[in-house]
């Protein structure tokens, strides 16, 4: 009895060492050339989820994930194995490690162990075999056949998948807001397993916002006239910022795909073949029209689309030393981000301070639409009625093609207590300026006190001997001056670099002045760099693309460091002004903006 307990936990500890869980990684060889392939295969023996292949460093794929998965029963014993295989390009030659892939089972992660593959020399591809057609033996023909070595799967080229950027308005408005979605068609005789994006769209002079595109669904559409699957990959909403031709730069993506050769096998079923694509949307031209000036308001700030407009008080009676909130508010739809709203003007008796700004605002694909509102605090002073002049707030309507303008009530302010204004200040500041008509004459004095007119010889006199010396006395102070001025001009490279000071200072005085005043100070200073480059390059704004700034320069002997700089600075001015700036930040980047014009006007 006690022999059989022995030999039952025997076989409880056998099964244990046999059930445990084993996934690793193999590859077809260790070491090979540039111009070979090489096959990796993820093997488990237990069924998981939620595998996660590695990066593969050093290495492209053209083709896989392969999943097979293989029962057996061996003397009533089941074996289970589930392998997933990618078959690789290697990109360069070196030593590289295949990190660890990842899978789920039982609730527990496991890893497989890294594999090192050294990739060397193209090697001298091995000559065809040679063995007889079993086909032509049986027709009594025994002429050996040759096996070609199977070509590499291809980089398919034909049709079947494409990428298209829509656009939904190629001539809008300045600020008017357009759509633009990313869609990947794919045929129903093609398979895609992977993609990746290599280049990403850019927006250069759009405001833009990415609309997240949570799950890939599957849909059916029409492409040419034919049957496609397609999905949505991207939806970005933009707001054109300035007029004239701006383009959209292209979405590239690498494409791993299965597709139909064109070949069939010997029993007539199309043969398929795994490749690589790279497929971009193409550049899309958008042709931007300027807002009209024929009957825009002189208080026009920017504003694009439909708009009310508020101006509301928290209280209009209240206590001296109280105070109240006034709220300015514009909702609607339009570019809600991208304007300001009018600041009210009240009297010297209420003390109004900076506002708190508020956006409460969404961006669906139709643009932006909510709520924008300035809240100033405002605490009187004195005792009386006051009254805030109504504001006015203007807008293009991109439905009337027409500016119109909303205007606010006038606003009354009661201050039931508190002191008085006093004028004393004014009154006495008009005294002393009034002139009555019995006084008209007191500047005339009544009592002249006279004094008897000397006859001095001027030689010999005072003012003669200091005339004489003075001239004796500024020859030193002339002399100095001179080899001043000479070692001034002497100095070629000091005065070179005073000139391009003054030079960089003379374009960004504007911008110096706008400091601590975000949007003012951006937008003088992208005016002065566009300015520097009129006066430097000769060229006119519709040739101011950063491709040809680029070249230009470069072509004028900048250096690449100093044009990298330029047009980093030139960036970072279209991003800073929809984005959060501190003074600190707008100091460095006018310092910078000096030091990069110096330059430049140095090197050019």
């Amino acid at each position: 009895m006690r022999s059989k307990g022995i030999l039952i936990l025997l076989l409880l500890a056998v099964q244990a060492v046999f059930a445990q869980v084993e996934f690793k990684a193999t590859v077809s060889k260790s070491s090979i050339g540039i111009n070979e392939r090489l096959r990796v295969d993820f093997t488990m023996n237990d069924d998981g989820d939620n595998f996660e292949a590695p990066s593969f460093e050093g290495f492209k794929i053209f083709g896989g994930p392969n999943q097979s998965v293989n029962y057996s029963w061996v003397n009533g014993r089941k074996s289970f194995s589930k392998s997933y295989s990618y078959f690789l390009m290697p990109t360069k030659k070196g030593t590289f490690t295949i990190k660890p892939a990842s899978i789920e089972i039982a609730g527990k992660i496991y890893k497989t162990n890294s594999v090192k593959v050294t990739v060397g020399n193209a090697v001298a591809q091995p000559e065809p075999e040679e063995e007889e057609d079993p086909f032509a033996i049986i027709f009594g023909n025994r002429r050996p056949r040759q096996v070609p070595t199977p070509p590499p799967p291809p980089t398919l080229k034909g049709d079947g998948i494409h990428l298209v950027a829509e656009i939904s308005n190629t001539n809008p408005y300045v600020n008017e807001p357009i759509t633009a979605v990313y869609k990947l068609y794919v045929s129903p005789y093609v398979s895609v397993s992977d993609f990746r994006e290599s280049e990403s769209p850019k927006y250069n002079n759009f405001w833009s916002q990415s609309i997240d595109v949570k799950n890939l669904t599957v849909q059916m559409g029409k492409y040419n006239g034919e049957d496609y699957r397609y999905v949505v990959l991207r939806k970005t909403v933009l707001y054109p910022q300035k007029s004239g031709k701006l383009n959209i730069e292209p979405l590239t993506l690498d494409i791993s795909m299965q597709a139909p050769t064109g070949r069939r096998d010997m029993f007539g079923r199309m043969e398929y073949a795994n490749g690589t694509k790279k497929i971009s949307a193409g550049a899309k031209s958008i042709a931007v029209k300027a807002l009209p000036e024929n009957g825009k308001p002189e208080d026009f700030a920017g504003a694009v689309g439909h708009f009310d407009f508020q101006v509301k008080p928290s209280k209009t009676t209240l206590k001296s030393g109280e105070s109240l909130q006034l709220v300015v508010s514009a909702a609607g739809k339009g570019n809600m981000k991208l304007f300001t709203l009018p600041k009210p003007v009240v009297p010297n008796a209420l003390e109004m301070y900076d506002p708190e700004h508020k956006e409460n605002v969404t961006t669906p694909l139709t643009g932006m639409q909510g709520t924008i509102s300035d809240t100033y605090t405002i605490v009187p002073q004195y005792k009386g009625t006051y009254v805030i002049k109504p504001l006015t707030f203007s807008y293009f309507d991109l439905n009337s093609k027409s500016y119109k303008t909303i205007g606010s009530q006038e606003i009354k302010i009661n201050v039931l207590d508190g002191p008085m204004p006093t004028s004393g200040d004014a009154v006495a500041s008009h005294e002393k300026n009034a002139v009555s008509k019995t006084d008209q004459f007191a500047f005339v004095k009544s009592n002249a006190k006279l004094t008897p007119i000397e006859n001095n010889d001027f030689l010999g006199s005072t003012l003669f001997y200091t005339l004489l010396t003075v001239p004796f006395l500024f020859i030193p102070v002339i002399i100095l001056a001179k080899k001043k001025k000479e070692a001034i001009d002497g100095d070629v490279a000091g005065n070179r670099i005073r000139q391009s000071n003054k030079l960089a200072k003379k374009f960004l005085s504007e911008a110096n002045r706008q400091m601590g005043n975000k949007a003012l100070f951006y937008d003088a200073m992208e005016r002065a760099l566009h300015n520097f480059l009129k006066a430097k390059l000769h060229i006119e704004t519709s040739e101011m693309t950063k491709e040809n700034v680029q070249e230009l320069l470069i072509s004028k002997k900048a250096t690449t460091q100093t044009v990298s700089d330029f047009m980093e600075l030139v960036n970072n001015c279209e991003f800073a002004r929809y984005a959060p700036s501190t003074n600190v930040a707008m100091q460095q980047d006018y310092d910078k903006a000096v030091s990069v014009i110096s330059e430049l006007s140095k090197q050019i």
